[in-house]
């Protein structure tokens, strides 16, 4: 039988939160606004921008403004990292975008454990870059999981899921925006009968396991010998972050926005990654379809609409927009 203490724990545990990126954000509020949250462990600050200066993650930003103690390890592991989260005696521990892996000492340490939100329907799409992955297998739904955490890489047992239709011009940006708010929801929703003993996780399947790599900047570089589809995706994938883009000449062009024509649309005979106008845009001829550039950035510019970007380079019709070379 439950102490009085349990009792009391069972309502208002103790909670260490661990996060970073601005996902990480909505649930850290809704947790502030209904359960004790004791600690918080976010990474250390970075430079950033083009002065290099340190900026201290959304997640630290956000507890210091909540009066919330914050503590940033280069690594969890160190014996110090593990010895200030045991002194805020959590009995709960909850993850959301932390970056680094948990040992079995944290893991291990809270009576109710750690749990994990996750960006995806797991196991599909396990690892750092879920949103981006379903964006470039042309994924049309996805959603979140609250999982309890083990020593792998999202391998832990699920509690929940919740899932949510992926828009048609969605970016990255914006579908994680979109989950962060539904993954806090539903840990907000799932906490209640987990920590009252009355939720049972299950175990992943087997079937469908799928993994994701981090992303570099050099993967953003579009390859117009892919079908106009297959490109459309990849920017959506890459839109905030690394960026897709291509090379008119000497000169990188970001491409932020496009769209995939119809393959019906008319379009010149001509080598894939040539330029046409489309109405008004820029288009580029793949090796299916052509794409319409509705949104670029020049290095060192403004983002611009296509058809402003034509007005102001209409030498652009009929060049070749090309690749970085490997290496």
């Amino acid at each position: 039988m439950l102490q009085a203490y349990d009792k009391i724990a069972l309502v208002e545990p103790r909670i260490v939160f661990m996060g970073t990126p601005k996902f990480a954000l909505p649930t850290l509020e809704k947790l502030c606004d209904a359960y004790p949250v004791v600690g918080v462990v976010t990474q250390p600050d970075r430079p950033a921008g083009r002065g290099r200066h340190c900026v201290a993650p959304p997640v630290k930003q956000l507890a210091e403004a909540e009066g919330i103690p914050v503590f940033q390890p280069e690594r969890l592991r160190a014996i110090e990292a593990l010895e200030r989260v045991r002194a805020w005696m959590p009995d709960l521990i909850v993850v959301a975008a932390f970056g680094q892996i948990l040992p079995a000492a944290v893991l291990e340490h809270p009576r109710f454990g750690a749990l994990n939100i996750h960006s995806s329907l797991l196991p599909r799409w396990r690892g750092a870059t879920p949103v981006q992955a379903a964006l470039l297998a042309g994924d049309a739904v996805t959603g979140v999981t609250v999982m309890q955490m083990d020593e792998g890489l999202d391998t832990g047992p699920i509690l929940a899921q919740r899932e949510t239709t992926i828009l048609e011009s969605e970016t990255a940006g914006e579908l994680e925006e979109r989950l962060a708010q539904l993954g806090a929801e539903l840990l907000l929703d799932t906490l209640p009968a987990y920590l009252r003993g009355e939720l049972q996780p299950r175990p992943q399947p087997q079937e469908g396991i799928t993994l994701t790599r981090r992303l570099r900047k050099e993967a953003g570089a579009l390859d117009w010998q892919q079908s106009a589809l297959t490109l459309e995706r990849q920017i959506r994938a890459f839109s905030p972050d690394p960026g897709a883009f291509a090379l008119w000449g000497e000169e990188r062009l970001k491409i932020l926005k496009a769209q995939a024509l119809p393959e019906e649309t008319p379009m010149p005979q001509t080598d894939p990654g040539t330029v046409f106008k489309w109405e008004s845009m820029p288009a580029v001829v793949t090796s299916s379809g052509a794409l319409v550039l509705l949104q670029l950035q020049m290095a060192g510019k403004r983002p611009m609409s296509g058809d402003a970007f034509l007005r102001g380079k209409n030498a652009v019709l009929g060049s070749r927009l090309t690749a970085p070379k490997a290496g």
